[in-house]
């Protein structure tokens, strides 16, 4: 079995989770987005992003508003809807939950690196 692949399957089950949490904040444009995961290391490309955006649009869970660029087409910047944040609210709490389970199953399993 490899690693990578287990790794790779854990970032895509919480990514969700973290977008959702990034555009609650302030709304956002996907390569933003991509930004900011990219700063707490959660590589995530482009291909991935747009799919994921879309979806959770036609769940209802998100909206957009168009925004003139100064460098190029107006751009979508995507906000939560009143779904969204409930949504967030209750996989936040499934979150805490989750990793808190995680978290006591790990004890004293963690080697050093």
């Amino acid at each position: 079995m490899k690693i990578e692949n287990t790794k790779a399957q854990l970032r895509k089950g919480v990514l969700e989770l973290c977008i959702l949490a990034i555009i609650s904040n302030e709304e956002a444009y996907p390569s933003d987005i991509i930004e900011r995961l990219k700063e707490e290391q959660l590589i995530v490309v482009e291909g991935t992003m747009y799919p994921l955006l879309t979806r959770l649009k036609n769940a209802g869970l998100l909206g957009y508003n168009w925004k003139e660029s100064s460098s190029g087409p107006p751009r979508k910047y995507y906000h939560l809807t009143d779904s969204g944040k409930e949504f967030l609210d209750e996989l936040a709490i499934a979150w805490q939950k989750l990793s808190g389970a995680v978290n006591g199953t790990m004890k004293n399993t963690i080697t050093n690196e």
